[in-house]
């Protein structure tokens, strides 16, 4: 055997937990890795969405026939033209899906921004151009977008979990408190905009449909796709290799569906790009919230009440639940322990999954009550949270898989010199700045989902892992290459790993924090059955040994468990009272996240949450014209987010938290950093001038507002 092709020895340690760059970093510093919209494809035809001028109504007439004779126009798909969809389905995700991907299936218009049309043309530039001089006449009618806790149409919705938890006399408890924390919280609405815009290409290769897409999941992608249009799932491919970012936003929408339709009625690739305009109407946001927090302790600080209820919105066409009650049913235990989760239903796009979904939102009301709660009995705020822990699920009942909260929290406190501060606020001056610490907790469910993976011993020495997972960004190509390597008894180097193909068979979508968990299982049991076949002196023929693995029966008979991951949170800020200028200089997270499966990335991952934290604490906020019932500034001009110039020192580390009942030891990592994060900067804005800040995001002109407050008061 030649040089060029003899594999590497075996590991003599264990990949899992070393530093490894990403396999396929190369490829895209280079610009060899294809993104979605990248993809060359012969006779490709692109398509540009058209999107509604009004909030609510309804189409009267699309003027199409200008726009076809336009040059290099092919089509113009709508609601009177367009293939028919099935939507009486239930979905990969337990949920039915979005009426908004089902484009064009009637003349309704239930919010501004509501896809009313497609041009295909020849050229992005003849499509974009055609969409743009195409008149769509409108039925107008009054809409609905003011969102506000005091609506008498807000209702409990479950959504993935009950809305409604309660256990106690929440008012016996309260009144016989020594403490009481009485407070409301909000938070604005948000947007995921990834670095790599939502793109499809759909195309039929010999009756069999198939999709170039930047998605969290081809079996999801699949899925859906196959019953919107009444396909057998073995008939539709979805290939997804390269993924720019997805933070929840990258599921099904309407770009798929569009694409699928006109690659349909033309018989001819199609590629759809959603701009960045749209995918504030199209690619999902978080909710805005209101919440109401009612904690109550005694002299102690021992917690005898606590109460979280929050609202969120969701479109007229679907309901989306923005769980933010559901941080405190994990954090903390009380005699009377009631949460509640309540939408209403309004004329805007729906909300969707956005990084953290409910814990982001929700712990920033938790844990800023958590730290007036603490200024009221003069306790530390660690103290008072390490007071807190509880036993068991504070809501379930369920014994925790494993709580290393406390270890986070004395770590972090020793590393950021929490022992110096004084708590006293307002104290410390620097110049034209006051200077703050604040620190909060912070915690994600850990879970798992049945996948399927198939790995081949090759004739070559070299081994072969498939499985239709998605990297978006974390580095689990990465982290898959080291969990095959260690199980497999090899060097990182003679595993590739292939992923985001859905012909590879089932497996979990990246997402929940439940993404490389799943899929290392997968592969974890097909490296097993493999090298007991090795060991018994197995030959390899040409073709390879391949075997396949499904973990469906392993993940269902997991014990009944609280699993999270956790952490703890601590920021230092420095404010400028005469212009409301808000800096954070330093961050620091301490998290209890499961075995580390590759400390570059993983760190990666927990900073660049903590970096959104900063950005939602201080930025990033969506704003909603109530008079045309869409956004005002829908671009990254008018929608601000953290740049370098925001991000200061942000450390990221790890105590030893292996979960026992995986076989990895993995627990999750995608979330949990930008938990905490805005409470902890907004606890430090308050140590730094006294004053509480409970709306996101803390503006100047907000800083500026309250010390005026203050200083009257």
């Amino acid at each position: 055997m030649s040089t060029a092709t003899t594999p590497p020895a075996s590991a003599e340690k264990g990949a899992v937990g070393t530093a490894h760059t990403r396999v396929e970093g190369r490829d895209k510093v280079t610009g060899a890795a294809r993104y979605a919209g990248e993809v060359p494809f012969a006779d490709l035809a692109h398509g540009w969405l058209v999107l509604s001028t009004v909030a609510r109504g309804r189409i009267l007439a699309v003027e199409h026939e200008p726009v076809l004779a336009m040059p290099g126009v092919l089509t113009v798909l709508h609601h009177g033209n367009a293939p028919r969809l099935d939507t009486d389905f239930v979905g990969l995700l337990g949920s039915r899906p979005d009426p908004t991907c089902a484009v064009f299936q009637h003349d309704r218009v239930p919010h501004m921004g509501w896809p009313v049309a497609l041009v295909v043309a020849e050229t992005s530039e003849q499509a974009r151009e055609a969409a743009e001089a195409l008149v769509v006449h409108y039925e107008s009618e009054p809409h609905d977008v003011a969102f506000s806790d005091g609506r008498p149409d807000a209702y409990p919705a479950d959504g993935h979990m009950p809305a409604v938890t309660d256990k106690g006399d929440l008012d016996t408890e309260l009144a016989a408190s020594a403490a009481v924390v009485d407070a409301e919280y909000t938070t604005p609405e948000e947007h995921h905009n990834p670095m790599e815009p939502h793109a499809a290409t759909a195309r039929w290769d010999g009756g069999r449909l198939e999709v170039v897409d930047s998605n969290q999941g081809t079996t999801w992608v699949r899925g859906e796709l196959a019953n919107l249009f009444s396909l057998d799932p073995a008939a539709v491919r979805v290939l997804s290799e390269h993924v720019g970012g997805g933070f929840g936003s990258k599921g099904v929408r309407a770009h798929q569906v569009a694409a699928v339709m006109a690659a349909t009625v033309l018989q001819r690739p199609v590629r759809v790009v959603l701009t960045r305009r749209q995918m504030f109407s199209l690619a999902g946001y978080r909710s805005p919230t209101t919440q109401r927090v009612r904690l109550g302790c005694d002299a102690e600080g021992r917690l005898r009440a606590l109460e979280h209820r929050s609202l969120s919105l969701t479109s007229t066409v679907h309901e989306f639940v923005e769980p933010s009650a559901a941080v405190a049913r994990a954090m903390y235990d009380a005699d009377a322990h009631h949460t509640a989760n309540r939408v209403v239903r309004l004329d805007v796009p729906t909300p969707t999954w956005m990084r953290a979904p409910g814990e982001a939102p929700g712990s920033f009301a938790l844990e800023s009550a958590l730290d007036e709660l603490a200024e009221r009995c003069g306790i530390d705020p660690i103290d008072l949270r390490l007071l807190n822990e509880p036993e068991k699920g504070p809501v379930s009942g369920l014994p925790f898989g494993s709580r290393n909260l406390r270890a986070c929290f004395h770590e972090g406190a020793r590393r950021f010199g929490w022992a110096e501060r004084d708590p006293r606020p307002g104290l410390r001056r620097e110049g034209r700045w006051l200077l703050g610490t604040g620190t909060a907790a912070a915690s994600f469910p850990a879970g798992a989902a049945p996948s399927t993976a198939i790995l081949t011993a090759e004739p070559d020495g070299y081994f072969t892992v498939r499985i239709a997972a998605a990297d978006i960004g974390t580095g689990a190509r990465t982290a898959l290459t080291l969990v095959a390597a260690d199980a497999l008894r090899v060097a990182p180097e003679r595993v590739r790993v292939r992923i985001g193909d859905s012909d590879f068979g089932p497996a979990m979508i990246a997402g929940g924090s439940m993404g490389t968990r799943s899929w290392a299982w997968a592969v974890t049991a097909a490296a097993g059955e493999l090298r007991e076949r090795l060991d018994l002196g197995a030959d390899i023929p040409p073709e390879g040994i391949t075997v396949r693995s499904d973990t469906s029966a392993a993940v269902g008979a997991l014990a009944q468990k609280e699993r999270h991951s956790f952490g703890a949170q601590f920021a230092e800020v420095a404010v400028d009272v005469t212009t409301g200028e808000v800096r954070v200089r330093r961050m620091l997270g301490v998290f209890a996240a499961g075995r580390i499966v590759n400390p570059l990335t993983a760190r990666n991952q927990l900073v660049g949450g903590m970096t959104w934290g900063i950005s939602m604490a201080l930025h990033e906020e969506a704003v909603r014209d109530s008079a045309s019932g869409g956004h005002v500034g829908a671009d990254l001009a008018g929608y601000h987010v953290a740049t370098h110039a925001d991000v200061p020192l942000v450390e990221a580390d790890w105590v030893d938290d292996p979960d026992p009942d995986d076989p990895v030891g993995i627990k999750g990592i995608g979330e949990i950093g930008i938990v905490g994060a805005a409470a902890a900067i907004a606890n430090a804005v308050w140590h730094a001038t006294g004053v509480r800040h409970r709306d996101l995001p803390i503006r100047p002109d907000r800083v500026l507002a309250a010390g005026q407050g203050a200083a009257r008061a």
